[in-house]
Parts: structure tokens; C-alpha cells; sequence
């Protein structure tokens, strides 16, 4: 049984499913200030973990994480079992994010999510540029909108705007902005300010992929 952490009005204008990073449950500081900000603009945050992460809070023992592929079935059961009053959104942070991402043309297909989200995507593993996990992106049908820090450590901007990726991915840019889109403290930018962009670029992601039909 998924234990759901929702944030969000009784009937939102869409609903986003959103899982955790690789080290870190769906509790996080960033997690929770993404929820009430998207929570501000109509959007219900339904934040789940993965059975490893549970495992580990359970136990207090740090497993590392399996591979992406092992979680895909995961996400699915997430999706069947989120409420469909609202076009449903799929992604994460990080980890979260290129999992939705393996399965997001599958359940696009099927016509039970209206979209991907992904916020800090892991193009490739920190000072690893060589080893990119970008080769389905490059061919994704399902609209998808990946918001990262310019200054990402899994993928900066100079480096991901050299990469062959789907015309249906919108890039938004975090200014100055490393994984958790913070940027630094001379930069002129700040965590809220970039935090707040995040927000409001996924509503009018969410507005502008709902459904033919479909009323806010």
C-alpha cells in the first residue's frame, strides 16, 4: 500500500506525482518548499518513496539505491493508485525524475498522465560528463519540461544545451542554481526567487499540457 504525502488544494487544477531522490525521502526541505509553492498555483503534490527508501527509514540502515530500471514498476503502481480527478503530472527530483522519465512515453500512450516533470534531471553523474543518461530523451514523445540549476553538477547548462534531446522537452533554467536550484550567495539570485520560477514555469507547463476538454 503507497502512503501518499499530499500538499495541495481539495480540488486541484492538476495533480503532480513526484519521487524522491536517490539519497534522500520525499520529506526533504526542497520537496516540501516545491509542494507549497506548486499548492499556491492550484497544484496538489502527491509525494511518494520508493520501497529502498522506506526500507531505510525503517531500518536506519543506508542500502544504496537500486537501479533505475528496478524502480519503473514502482512508479507505475504510483500512478494507477493517484487519484484522476486532475491531469495527472509525473517526475521528481534527480533520481525520481529519470525514473518517471523511462516510462513517461508508455503511460502518455495510454492516456494516464498528461505530462513529465522533472526537476535537477541527472544527465550524468558528477564529474562523469562521458556517462550520460540521455539516450530516451533524445527520442521522448510525451511533453516534458525539465527545470534545472544552470550550474547543476549532474548538468550544467553550457553542457545540456550541447545534447541532442526531444523538441517535446522544454528546459527552464535555474539561475545560478546547483541541484537543488540554490544559487550562490554573490550571485544576485536567490533560493526563494528560483524556487518561486520553478513554481510557476510547472503551472503554466500544467495549463498548457491539460487535456482537450478539461477545465481549471
Amino acid at each position: 500500500m503507497l502512503d501518499f504525502l499530499v500538499v495541495g488544494p481539495p480540488h486541484p487544477t492538476a495533480r503532480y506525482l513526484c519521487a524522491h531522490g536517490a539519497g534522500a525521502g520525499m520529506a526533504t526541505p526542497f520537496m516540501a518548499a516545491i509542494a507549497a509553492a506548486l499548492a499556491e498555483r492550484g497544484i496538489a503534490t502527491l509525494r511518494f518513496e520508493f520501497a529502498y527508501m522506506a526500507a531505510r527509514r525503517a531500518s536506519g540502515t543506508k542500502k544504496p539505491p537500486p537501479r533505475a530500471e528496478r524502480l519503473l514498476e514502482e512508479y507505475v503502481a504510483a500512478v494507477r493508485a493517484a487519484p484522476k480527478d486532475a491531469p495527472l503530472f509525473i517526475g521528481g527530483k534527480s533520481m525520481g525524475g529519470r525514473v518517471a522519465s523511462l516510462i513517461a512515453d508508455r503511460l502518455w500512450d495510454e492516456g494516464l498522465i498528461a505530462g513529465l516533470i522533472c526537476l535537477g534531471y541527472p544527465f550524468h553523474p558528477p564529474k562523469r560528463p562521458a556517462e550520460l543518461r540521455t539516450a530516451h530523451l533524445a527520442g521522448l514523445r510525451c511533453p516534458a519540461l525539465i527545470i534545472q540549476g544552470e550550474r547543476d553538477p549532474f548538468g550544467s547548462r553550457a553542457e545540456v544545451e550541447g545534447y541532442a534531446l526531444s523538441s517535446a522537452i522544454r528546459l527552464v533554467w535555474a539561475a545560478d542554481g546547483d541541484h537543488d536550484l540554490g544559487p550562490r550567495g554573490a550571485s544576485g539570485h536567490t533560493r526563494r526567487g528560483n524556487l518561486a520560477a520553478a513554481a510557476a514555469a510547472i503551472a503554466a507547463f500544467a495549463e498548457a499540457e491539460r487535456p482537450a476538454g478539461e477545465t481549471a
